[in-house]
């Protein structure tokens, strides 16, 4: 199975989940992902959902052995703005050593390694003892909103599992790979303030009423103080200090907070108190304002005082802290603190908890580790170590992938995170790609990995 020509093959699919222009598109990447799970020697099942359809592929095998789920999505973010792709984002190209195109990193590319370290293995050792389960969804750059219902239906099956292995989060480069060991926890909600029944002449009306854009501003700005630091009465309750190994950890990545500075093409760097950026967005929670509107937005000047106006806020969240309780706290603070004189509606979204998963011979590592669990980390840093070149970092991650906690939650499985795309890759962005070399040393390292796990069978 060559990789590259079947990851070309892949992203030709515009899988967009959000657009349902975009239908054929998902129906094309899933039979795509489908017809390689099948050529592998899978069973393959697709699990009908009320939007796409999730794709559970098996290999089965006694008790004995053990048994791995591998987890990806065949879905992708939109390609907009098409005139900034150097390259159509469909129409996948190879230049530089990488592979230009919408999906390439997110995340074709990285579990189509693992499809394809899988199909050669079973080639070479077609006998091998080893049950796995891929689980390829197609709704994770909307938020899984299906994932709930096929986990109650499934959970039981896997449950019976040792562990899930997934390439969805971020490494510095193909020269250090990241095992990443945990992922913020996220929660979100718009608010809304409403000022006169209808937008008002500046003019006549000027000085009269409260600007609800002022309003929204001052609302806005009451959040955080000047150190950054969110003002929101009970807003860090609960919230776990990174034990020292993490901090010693974070220290080996090739990458100073001025470089961090220079890549964000930023003057100066804001964390909170206490924490420098490259700690903060991986240990601290945040506020966060996504997106803004009101009053008139278009070409030259309209004199009006707008009647509506809204802000789009998300918080990442870090272990001890809970979801409902932020949500509450933060949705309070906004009500209690908008001007007199608009009115406050406020949307929620819905939240996950932060996921924290300890590799094992660390100081703060459980001692029921599932055993299969613990030599996938041990096996994982040994495969990536020989098809890298050097041994894997173990870091956690300011992003959020909500339904690997929604798994632990459901089924008590963890999971080994290991990073295949990186700061260039460009992911959700225009000439998104996929290094030809991560992806060639990753599907080594994913072979090295499994053969190994089925030799040790399930002590």
């Amino acid at each position: 199975m060559d990789l590259i020509k079947e990851l070309i093959e892949y992203v030709k699919h515009p899988s967009v989940s959000t657009d349902s222009a975009f239908k054929m598109g998902m129906v094309g990447a899933r039979e795509h992902i489908c017809g390689l799970l099948t050529k592998a020697g899978l069973e393959v099942e697709v699990v009908p959902t009320p939007l796409h359809p999730i794709v559970l592929a098996r290999r089965r095998g006694p008790q004995e052995w053990p048994h791995i789920v591998l987890y990806g999505h065949y879905d992708v973010q939109p390609a907009d703005p098409l005139n900034l792709w150097t390259s159509p984002a469909f129409d996948p190209v190879v230049r530089d050593g990488r592979i230009w195109g919408r999906g390439t990193a997110d995340n074709k590319g990285p579990h189509l390694t693992a499809v394809v370290a899988l199909a050669r293995l079973l080639k070479r050792r077609p006998d091998l003892p080893l049950r796995i389960t891929f689980l390829i969804e197609g709704e994770e750059e909307i938020g899984s909103p299906s994932f709930p219902e096929f986990l109650e239906k499934y959970k039981k099956e896997l449950a019976e599992a040792d562990g899930v292995i997934l390439s969805d989060t971020a490494s510095p480069s193909s020269d250090q790979i990241v095992i990443t060991t945990g992922l913020r926890g996220i929660i979100g909600l718009e608010v809304g303030l409403t000022g006169p029944r209808s937008d008002l002449h500046s003019g006549l009306h000027g000085g009269a009423v409260y600007n609800p854009i002022q309003a929204l501003a001052e609302l806005c700005a009451s959040l955080h103080d000047s150190d950054n630091a969110v003002t929101i009465d009970g807003f860090y309750d609960g919230v776990e200090q990174p034990v020292r190994w993490e901090r010693d950890e974070l220290k080996k990545l090739p990458m100073s907070e001025d470089e961090y500075r220079r890549f964000l093409a930023v003057d100066e760097l804001h964390p909170a108190p206490g924490l420098n950026a490259l700690e903060a967005v991986r240990f601290a929670p945040t506020l966060e304002f996504n997106g803004i509107g009101g009053g008139y937005q278009g070409a030259g000047s309209k004199t009006v005082i707008p009647s509506k106006v809204f802000a789009k806020i998300t918080c990442r969240l870090v272990p001890g802290q809970d979801p409902t309780d932020v949500h509450r706290k933060v949705a309070e603070a906004l009500r209690a603190r908008a001007p007199k004189g608009v009115r406050v509606d406020i949307k929620e979204m819905q939240g996950n908890a932060a996921y924290y998963v300890c590799p094992p011979d660390r100081p703060n590592t459980p001692k029921d580790q599932n055993p299969v669990l613990a030599r996938a980390f041990r096996e994982a840093d040994k495969a990536i170590a020989e098809a890298f070149g050097k041994a894997p970092l173990y870091l956690r991650e300011g992003g959020s992938v909500p339904i690997i906690g929604d798994i632990k939650r459901e089924t008590g499985l963890d999971s080994v995170m290991i990073g295949l795309f990186t700061p260039e890759s460009n992911l959700h962005a225009p000439d998104e790609n996929f290094e030809i070399k991560m992806a060639e040393r990753a599907t080594r390292a994913y072979e090295l990995l499994l053969e190994r796990l089925a030799e040790g069978g399930r002590s």
